[in-house]
């Protein structure tokens, strides 16, 4: 059942929130991973601990984690695997080291290509964002919904300033409130419970950045694609997506037809 297993994800982040928690500040050895970004040894300790909480309690899951090597015999068990279990130990690890408090344990459990369970937890922020399908979203236990906006200019919308360039848009780009957030995972969230209106992400992006977010969104009410407009499919040989747009229903269509 989804909500046992959205159960056991918010008790693993919850556990491993609070020793990331202990860490601020003492992260340790950082070395940057090509096409990765920087990864502590607070990254691999909360990976270790996610992975040993999880696979225990559902050792017929696979396992995807941006921190754990996907070698042939692994990747071979989660495509094989019904269901498996798609991980970011520290969503915003550059946060992490800068000391910011927006950055996010980012699970979900994944099935057939979608999202069942996602489980988005913010420990310094004190936000847990969690949706098990069919059953809605919610932050720290209480229902949110994404905007109703329709109209796409002045909209607030989470990105980085380079996808406003012209060169990913039909035309001149859209004059949006602009604003960001270091972990993707958080932008997703944020459009889920209509403090932003939508959330773009051009560029191929990491399905362990996605997945939760993702069905947190979408149960909030939130249109979630690909930037072709394709719905997101995880679990993949090679886990990347062709990017992301999540958007209030009554945006969405108009900015994939404006990309």
């Amino acid at each position: 059942m989804p909500e046992a297993d959205l159960a056991l994800l918010e008790a693993a982040a919850r556990e491993a929130g609070e020793v990331a928690l202990g860490r601020v500040g003492d992260h340790g050895a950082v070395r940057e991973k090509p096409g990765l970004g920087p990864v502590s040894e607070v990254d691999l300790a909360i990976d270790r601990l996610l992975g040993q909480r999880l696979l225990a309690a559902r050792p017929d899951y696979g396992w995807l984690s941006e921190e754990s090597e996907d070698g042939p015999e692994r990747q071979a068990a989660r495509l094989a695997a019904r269901r498996v279990f798609v991980v970011d130990p520290i969503d915003g690890t550059r946060a992490f080291l800068a000391g910011d408090r927006a950055w996010a344990l980012s699970l979900a459990v994944v099935e057939a290509g979608r999202p069942l369970a996602a489980l988005v937890h913010l420990p310094a922020l004190r936000r847990t964002y969690a949706a098990a399908v069919g059953q809605g979203a919610r932050l720290n236990g209480a229902p949110i919904a994404a905007s109703a906006r329709t109209d796409l200019e002045g909209a607030r919308v989470l990105a980085a300033a380079s996808q406003l360039a012209p060169a990913h848009w039909r035309g001149r780009a859209p004059a949006v409130d602009r604003h960001f957030r270091p972990s993707l995972a958080y932008r997703l969230c944020l459009v889920a419970e209509g403090e932003a209106d939508a959330a773009l992400s051009f560029r191929d992006t990491w399905e362990w950045d996605a997945a939760a977010g993702d069905l947190i969104a979408r149960e909030a009410g939130a249109v979630v694609t690909e930037r072709t407009g394709e719905l997101p499919r995880y679990n993949r040989r090679q886990p990347l997506l062709a990017g992301l747009v999540a958007a209030a229903p009554g945006l969405h269509a108009g900015i994939i037809g404006r990309i």
